[in-house]
């Protein structure tokens, strides 16, 4: 009895999907549609239906400014002095470089650092900078807490001057 009830609310949730398709789809006269595949995939991509090569990569389209991490002088400083610790999580899209815990070896203290960036100019408002640092016991209580320190700014300063290199280099490569 139940096996009919759910049937029966299957092909009327179907009938009603398939009879409302002109809400989800335009219709398209077959003589309007290219029979070739390169030109149904143009016809495609210059009615926004899909993408093309030339519009990822093209910037200012739609307000959006999508640039690739290597053309990113802050993003690409960061990695470079990050180099030494090894890395837990690298989002270009969000914009975040968190770091492993890091540990000299000669200590029970450990450093995490994360790296925010709040735009791409180079300026010392452009990155937001956490060190976190964990101190364990001897009975492997660990305590973590925010950094406040030298640490956060010497970073900061090392990133920005790397990134003002790396932007004088690749506009003295342009010229």
């Amino acid at each position: 009895m139940k096996q009919i009830y759910v049937k029966i609310l299957l092909i009327i949730f179907l009938s009603t999907i398939l009879t409302s398709c002109k809400g989800f789809f335009k219709y398209a006269p077959a003589k309007d549609t290219p029979v070739k595949g390169e030109e149904r995939a143009k016809k495609n991509v210059e009615e926004g239906k899909g993408v093309s090569v030339n519009r990822i990569f093209k910037r200012g389209q739609g307000g959006t400014n999508y640039e690739f991490n290597t053309s990113n002088p802050l993003w690409r400083a960061s990695l470079e002095i990050l180099d030494f610790i090894p890395l837990t999580s690298v989002n270009y899209s969000g914009g975040i470089i968190i770091t492993d815990w890091y540990t000299d070896g000669q200590q029970s203290d450990a450093l995490k650092i994360t790296v925010r960036f709040l735009s791409n100019e180079i300026a010392a408002d452009s990155l937001k900078i956490i060190v976190h640092e964990r101190k364990c016991s001897v009975a492997n209580n660990c305590v973590i807490k925010e950094l406040n320190s030298k640490i956060k700014d010497e970073l900061r300063i090392s990133i920005i001057r790397k990134a003002a290199l790396i932007e004088s280099e690749s506009n003295t490569k342009k010229k």
